[in-house]
């Protein structure tokens, strides 16, 4: 039986803010850049009042809360902090698995630091993330990943929440679906067709019949219905993706786009070179002045070997939209996926090989 925290910091980059500049502190603060484009990164909870959300329109957020505070983020200062908090679960725990800047898994199973219970490692490691920053966490306890991380959201902000393995059935069965992962809007409204609305009502459909309905998500429907999830903690995940975007001052027709998606193919390249593993899947990224999202991908028989390579096959992808000629796009983004390690990626074979 594992013994798993999720740790979430509270409003991390608008918390950062408020401790740092103390005129901020009790106000709605708004990290965002200013612009038609922009929109939020976080929101401090006096702007949650007002019903501003991370990722939604910068504009919008202004108009739900004229009097909100904006602060144009500072990642390089965000970074420091994250820095510090994940020195303090190391003291803790090898077994760190880093999720974003502001969260993490923990398996305190078995705890560098001697403590009666994992209850005890949590409170520990928020009292000390107090003390070294300024700013609060939040934090779940459970047997699994996926009940820790519904429990880390309890209690917020500031809060504690745990779960103890006898405690899980009755714990998920007033769950809504929708807090199962992977349970959108979509998969919700299919669901409630089945007269699903909670946990406990998923919990009365057998295996085969979920996988007969949903496929291999029916499989893990069953599992998460009945607490059941048994992904380890795992400190270096290996890289599966690296991307790069970026949203246009105005919206551009599809024959503008290719000089954009050489400049950011570029970037995601030079980001790709950082690891050692090798990304054999382009992957091209539209959204349109709709906020509609297409990918288009490929995967060539050798992996791209160049900026070059990675860049035509990007441009290339472009070829295989096709909606209308008059669609604008707000925003292009290419990446590079279906890493892995350079052993295991047969390579195209030289000229005398």
């Amino acid at each position: 039986m594992r013994k798993i925290l999720h740790v979430d910091m509270d409003a991390f980059y608008a918390s950062v803010e408020q401790r740092d500049d103390p005129a901020l502190r009790g106000r709605p603060v708004v990290v965002a850049w200013r612009g038609a484009r922009s929109v939020v990164c976080a929101a401090s909870y006096e702007a949650r009042t007002f019903g501003v959300r991370s990722a939604m329109p910068a504009l919008r957020a202004e108009r739900l809360c004229p009097q909100a505070v904006f602060v144009p983020p500072d990642f390089p200062r965000y970074k420091a902090v994250s820095r510090q908090v994940r020195e303090i679960f190391l003291s803790h725990t090898d077994l760190v698995q880093p999720l974003s800047l502001d969260e993490a898994y923990l398996d305190v199973t078995e705890p560098k630091i001697a403590s009666p219970s994992a209850t005890a490692t949590a409170q520990a490691i928020r009292a000390q993330i107090r003390e070294a920053t300024g700013l609060t966490a939040s934090a779940g306890v459970a047997p699994n990943k996926f009940i820790a991380k519904i429990a880390s959201d309890w209690n917020k902000p500031d809060g504690l929440f745990v779960v103890k393995p006898a405690q899980v059935e009755a714990f998920l069965t007033p769950l809504p679906v929708g807090k199962i992962p992977g349970v959108g809007k979509v998969m919700q409204g299919k669901l409630e067709q089945l007269g699903v609305l909670t946990v406990g009502d998923l919990r009365r459909f057998g295996q085969e019949e979920l996988q007969l309905r949903f496929g291999s998500f029916g499989a893990a429907l069953y599992r998460r219905a009945r607490g059941i999830d048994e992904r380890p903690v795992q400190p270096d995940q290996p890289v599966q993706s690296i991307s790069a975007e970026d949203t246009f001052a105005t919206d551009l027709p599809l024959s503008a786009l290719e000089p954009e998606v050489r400049r950011i193919a570029e970037k995601a390249w030079n980001a790709s070179r950082k690891t050692e593993r090798i990304g054999r899947t382009v992957v091209l990224k539209l959204k349109t002045a709709q906020f509609r999202i297409l990918t288009r991908s490929l995967t060539p028989e050798s992996p791209p070997d160049s900026v070059q390579a990675f860049t035509e096959i990007a441009v290339g992808l472009l070829q295989r939209i096709d909606l209308p000629d008059d669609t604008r796009y707000r925003l292009v983004g290419v990446g590079l996926s279906n890493f892995h390690d350079t052993e295991e990626v047969p390579m195209q074979p030289g000229l005398f090989g």
